[in-house]
């Protein structure tokens, strides 16, 4: 195994620049860590190029890490490389590769528009992925999907169905030509989920915290939705919304 004593070796200020959405960008790729994200990652043939380990770590006999390089290195550098106060010992580097999304006429999708915060982000993807979902879009204005915070929200489901980014009134109508109907999410013209008729395939958009759902993509569905609020609160966190209408949705095809 390599060695890397310092956080000043170079290769670790490389690996550093991947904590900013620019330097992963650059690189085409980003850092996961702990075990769970990594077993996560490697059970689902992810491209991890490089496992960096705690000296008192040790690599489960289950990880296949053959076609990788692995680093044995100083508290300090996992520290370094790490973004969570408590560093569980071993961190790795993914490649994030180009994703395509095959569209079918009874799947169910995520169109996300302009959602920014990256726990909401990373809880919606994992609700997706537990709701059976068949893929994810992030539209514009949504927060980048290898921020730290979103890799470690996701639990993991990042790697269990495909997700991309992309302009969303582009996909809309390639959604509506494979007859996937498309749900908008606004008290505007909308009705409750409950009453949506029974449906095959399926598209839902979410919208910003804020803002909510842009005006021109809820002009783009078929029909709008919206979770009737009992209580006194104006609003509901947009991944608690999007479990119950993903959960709803489904129980109705």
């Amino acid at each position: 195994m390599n060695r890397i004593t310092s956080p000043k070796n170079s290769r670790v200020k490389e690996w550093n620049k991947l904590k900013r959405k620019k330097g992963r960008d650059k690189a085409g790729a980003f850092i996961i860590e702990g075990p769970h994200l990594i077993e996560e990652a490697l059970k689902h043939k992810a491209e991890v190029t490089d496992l960096i380990i705690d000296k008192s770590f040790r690599i489960p006999s289950d990880w296949h890490t053959g076609n990788m390089t692995t680093w044995v290195a100083t508290s300090s550098v996992i520290e370094e490389l790490a973004d969570t106060e408590t560093p569980q010992g071993v961190v790795a580097i993914v490649q994030a590769g180009s994703k395509e999304m095959e569209l079918s006429s009874d799947g169910s999708y995520l169109l996300l528009d302009g959602i920014q915060d990256p726990g909401n982000l990373g809880a919606i993807i994992r609700t997706a992925d537990s709701a059976g979902a068949d893929g994810v879009i992030l539209g514009n204005g949504t927060v980048d999907l290898y921020n730290s915070k979103v890799l470690r929200s996701t639990q993991g489901s990042l790697f269990h169905l495909p997700i991309v980014k992309g302009n969303l009134l582009e996909w809309i109508p390639r959604m509506k030509e494979k007859g996937i109907q498309v749900f908008g999410t606004s008290l505007k013209g909308g009705i409750p989920y409950t009453l949506s008729d029974r449906i095959s395939g399926y598209a839902l958009i979410l919208g910003n915290e804020a803002n909510g759902v842009h005006e021109d993509l809820l002009a783009s569905s078929d029909q709008n939705l919206f979770v009737p609020i009992y209580g006194q609160a104006e609003s509901l966190n947009v991944a608690v919304a999007a479990g119950i209408l993903l959960y709803g949705l489904k129980e109705g095809k």
